[in-house]
């Protein structure tokens, strides 16, 4: 039997995502599914994602093969995001992906989920963009230049989703708290000043936050006036990163990422920015904005096939083990003898990756 196709792996969060993408120079999407961790109250507890991980990917993954409806044999490898993340979440997902890959004797490629992010775009026609990725844990404004996706904005605290979520969670609303906010918001009525806090293209909501539990926990302005102050202040210092980085590299493309991006407020902001700059605006819909196993499972055909094209050059570094010097796991297949070197890497930054694909 053939083997004709990528199974993707998300697992760096709150999501355990399953992909199946045909293996070709431009892949055919058979199936992105994924299961949420939510909560009516509080935030993310680290160790209760990984239990959540392990519980939910046997279904996930037959699931995924009956609406595929593909035999297991034709898998030719495994797509793996090993970073960055949370530890016991990418922990599950590697030991998932190991436990399935050897059972198919099949190799994983390990994949970043920031650049994830930033390939996916393409397929809504964007050729050289900056993203503006605005997702739970990560917020940064990226772009290739000289071999790598360089971060050019990003910020000095806390991503722009934990900072909405942990305001979501004094206020009670649970987890994922930014389409509660954003629902909020749609019915503030009053502006009220939070402290707009940019450096360059670098961003902070710490201050912003402080203020926010302080109007609500002392009642000084409605939960809704302040959803919408919330989001008009955090989204125009993105929108305002974003517009210098594009001024900085003289790109002409924004391209959104990041589960953030799904809210409609920051798209209008982008839009409005693009449209007076003469600039181009792509934004990839819902189900490859939020965290999903697609853009692994994307990203990882494309790593694999400059690894075949670079075998049949004669210049093969498949399967070996990287240096302690090198910063580019995604340029190496692991295959099942070579499991043990293959690691989760809950830090790795997004320039750290060496782009060898393009």
């Amino acid at each position: 039997m053939s083997k004709n196709y990528c199974l993707g792996i998300e697992c760096t969060a709150h999501t355990l995502g399953i992909a199946i993408l045909s293996l070709d120079e431009t892949p055919k999407f058979l199936v992105n599914i994924k299961d949420l961790f939510t909560t009516e109250k509080g935030g993310l507890i680290p160790n209760e994602l990984g239990k959540h991980h392990k519980e939910v990917a046997p279904k996930l993954y037959a699931q995924a093969l009956e609406q595929a409806k593909i035999s297991p044999h034709e898998i030719k490898f495994i797509a793996l995001s090993n970073a960055p993340g949370l530890a016991p979440s990418l922990l599950e997902g590697m030991r998932f992906a190991k436990h399935i890959a050897k059972d198919l004797n099949i190799p994983i490629v390990p994949v970043n989920h920031c650049i994830a992010h930033q390939e996916i775009g393409e397929i809504t026609g964007a050729k050289d963009p900056v993203m503006l990725y605005a997702s739970g844990a990560n917020t940064q404004i990226i772009a290739y230049e000289a071999g790598k996706y360089r971060i050019f904005g990003e910020t000095l605290d806390l991503g722009v989703g934990n900072f909405i979520d942990t305001f979501a969670r004094e206020a009670g609303l649970g987890f994922p708290g930014g389409p509660k906010i954003q629902e909020l918001a749609k019915n503030g009525k009053k502006f009220i000043e939070l402290g707009y806090s940019i450096k360059g293209m670098d961003v902070a909501f710490s201050g912003m936050l402080t203020k926010l539990q302080n109007m609500l926990n002392k009642k000084q302005a409605s939960l809704e006036d302040l959803s919408f102050s919330l989001q008009e202040t955090a989204f125009a210092m993105l929108v305002e990163a974003a517009e210098r980085a594009m001024a900085h590299t003289g790109k002409k493309e924004l391209v959104l990422g990041g589960g953030v991006a799904c809210n409609s407020r920051l798209q209008e902001m982008c839009q409005v920015m693009c449209k007076e700059r003469g600039a181009k605006y792509f934004c990839p819909e819902r189900q490859f904005l939020v965290d999903n196993a697609a853009m692994i499972a994307y990203l990882g055909i494309k790593i694999f096939l400059s690894q075949e094209r670079t075998l049949e050059n004669g210049r093969s570094h498949a399967g070996q083990v990287p240096s302690q010097e090198s910063k580019s796991p995604e340029c190496i297949i692991f295959k099942p003898e070579d499991f043990d070197k293959l690691d989760i890497k809950p830090r790795e930054r997004t320039d750290q990756v060496e782009v060898t694909w393009k």
